[in-house]
């Protein structure tokens, strides 16, 4: 509680107490309260799903006959149709690549595009992508599924980035959290369908010789229903209101906002959204313009360089320096618990571990896909209230010791599995119960760190800074594996539960908890004292430029406005709103966060 003032923040609060006042109830109900929102919502869910699907479907591609016999000399023995394991890596890993590109021009294409055609042209790269890859069946092989994995890694790493946002930026502020919570389910169930899907299509024309084609070929085609939809939909969907404003066609930016809220546009609610719009638009101008007055114009050429020099500028000074070692060491440490080792080769790895079948270990896989679903929803609804470190740590602890255990498993079994089927099968409930951890911690846990650490001005470059560690780090992990599985067998889980415990160990020592903290306090956490009191002056000249103080007296509301000075009012400070709004965009497992454009 604490009275209300002229800050920043004081207005904000006033402003969202105004605004829930008007709109009524909040979360996942108020979804049916306007039917588009609803298909919105729907929307992020197949951006998500589309992800997760991809992400999950060639693990199982990789352990089927049939695709095997149409890969070359990427198999190394026709007769038992053995994969060359550094090929098998560079299949794998390349989409992680293309998607480390894609998230380099996302914000680009998003700023200067727009978000809806932004996704348009993503989806048409995707889709370049799944059809070059089905060619491989004409006899091309690994060329096909190599450039084809390459153009869909594009499309999948900058969608993964502009639909969130644009969902989040279309989406009314009462039901932003509820739809972000979509989004980041439907990458798990992207995932687990995949898996599913890849145990089902195993068995068109057999698990031998004689498997048909199509039971690698449908799961990858199957890979073009959510985005030829998503890009059908996106195709009668509306700007964004705030890419509207930030380039200066504000009277068409107020019309679709009263439409997407289906109230006319004198409306109070309205005119008190498109304010705090106005405000935030302005705001970052203000800042570009202060920290990089030559790169303000928003031209193509400005935009392009923005990227860049912005993300030079997080290295210029020490406390910056030490949000860049906990954004990027941390995403380092996700990658390298070993996550989408398993994620990319479960087949391979069941397999390895005594599931001598085929059809055995794309089951096993399939309950990968499950359980990580399952252990992501306390995530979601609780992390907040446990705290980012100790999750962090014990999630990390929990991974360790499986990787631990299931190197003891295989060392003492791996040259006879067939005698020792129980310990095998010991050894796949340890994987299940690593992806049970991740689910829960260094899932969604890492990208909430990146997302909240920021200072307001630094917030879009920072994340995308996180972002190219995560995806540069997924890219390494997926190439070596296969050398690792085969030449180090359980010195692979030794290596990566001794990182993963190295992990925990940073999050001890270096990570600091930063749950509930508004800016100011995360400026003294990480010794930059002042960044968020500048950030503040600069929100005042903003609401009152935007007319967001004179609109807010008009309610009551404001400072000054009929609240005697003792009277206090509860007062969500605005930096834990914009932080909270960001933390439940993040989504889990491999997916990156929103990214939003200075």
């Amino acid at each position: 509680m604490a009275p209300v003032g002229g800050s920043a923040a004081d207005f904000e609060a006033a402003a969202l107490a105004r605004r829930k006042a008007l709109s009524g109830r909040s979360g996942p109900m108020a979804l049916m309260q306007n039917l588009r929102v609803f298909g919105i919502a729907c929307f992020a869910c197949l951006g998500g799903l589309l992800y997760g699907y991809n992400q999950g479907v060639f693990s199982g591609v990789l352990t089927m006959t049939s695709f095997k016999e149409h890969m070359g000399n990427y198999i190394k023995d026709q007769e038992t149709l053995e994969w060359d394991e550094s090929k098998q890596g560079w299949l794998v890993a390349i989409l992680e690549l293309g998607a480390w590109l894609g998230t380099m021009y996302s914000g680009f294409l998003a700023e200067i595009l727009s978000r809806k055609y932004a996704i348009l042209v993503n989806v048409a790269i995707f889709i370049i992508g799944v059809v070059v890859q089905t060619t491989a069946i004409t006899g091309t092989g690994h060329n096909s599924i190599l450039g084809g994995r390459f153009v869909t890694g594009m499309g999948v790493g900058s969608l993964s980035m502009i639909v969130p946002m644009y969902n989040a930026e279309i989406a009314p502020p009462e039901v932003r959290g509820a739809l972000v919570g979509l989004q980041q389910l439907s990458i798990t169930l992207g995932i687990m369908i995949s898996f599913w899907i890849d145990y089902g299509t195993n068995f068109i024309g057999g698990t031998g010789r004689g498997q048909k084609e199509g039971a690698w070929l449908l799961p990858l085609c199957l890979q073009l229903v959510p985005a030829v939809v998503l890009g059908c939909g996106m195709a009668f969907m509306p700007f964004s209101p705030r890419w509207l404003v930030h380039h200066d066609r504000e009277h068409e930016a107020h019309r679709i906002l009263a439409k997407l809220r289906g109230l006319p546009q004198d409306h109070e609610l309205i005119e008190l959204e498109f304010a705090e719009i106005k405000a935030q638009s302005l705001f970052e101008k203000k800042t570009v313009q202060e920290k990089f007055p030559h790169l303000q114009d928003l031209s193509i050429g400005s935009v392009a360089k923005l990227q860049f020099v912005a993300i030079g500028s997080l290295f210029t000074s020490k406390p910056m320096f030490k949000r860049v070692i906990v954004a990027t060491v941390t995403m380092f440490f996700q990658q390298w618990t070993g996550i989408n080792a398993v994620l990319y080769y479960a087949p391979t790895i069941f397999q390895n571990l005594g599931l001598s079948s085929s059809a055995v270990s794309l089951l096993a896989t399939g309950v990968v896909g499950i359980v990580m679903f399952i252990a992501t929803i306390p995530a979601v609804m609780w992390v907040d209230s446990w705290g980012r470190k100790p999750t962090l740590i014990i999630g990390a602890i929990g991974m360790a010791v499986c990787h631990i255990i299931i190197a003891v498993i295989t060392a003492k079994n791996q040259d006879d599995w067939e005698h020792h089927q129980a310990a095998g099968w010991a050894a796949v409930v340890m994987v299940w119960l690593f992806v049970i951890h991740f689910g829960y911690s260094w899932g969604p846990c890492a990208w909430i760190v990146i997302s909240e650490i920021w200072p307001l001005s630094n917030r879009p470059y920072g994340i995308a800074l996180g972002a190219s560690s995560n995806w540069m780090n997924n890219f390494i992990v997926g190439q070596v594996t296969p050398d690792m599985l085969s030449g180090m067998t359980y010195g692979t889980y030794i290596f990566f539960g001794l990182l993963t415990f190295g992990g925990a160990l940073f999050i001890w020592l270096i990570f600091p908890e930063t749950k509930g903290l508004s800016l100011e306090e995360m400026d003294i956490l990480f010794g930059s004292v002042g960044v968020a009191e500048r950030e503040k002056e600069r929100w005042r000249e903003v609401h009152a430029e935007v007319g967001l103080t004179d609109l807010l007296a008009r309610t009551g509301l404001a400072a000054g406005s009929g609240h005697g000075s003792g009277e206090v009012v509860e007062k969500p400070v605005v930096e834990e709103k914009v932080a909270h709004e960001d933390i439940t965009s993040a989504p889990t497992a491999t997916n990156p966060p929103v990214e939003k454009e200075a």
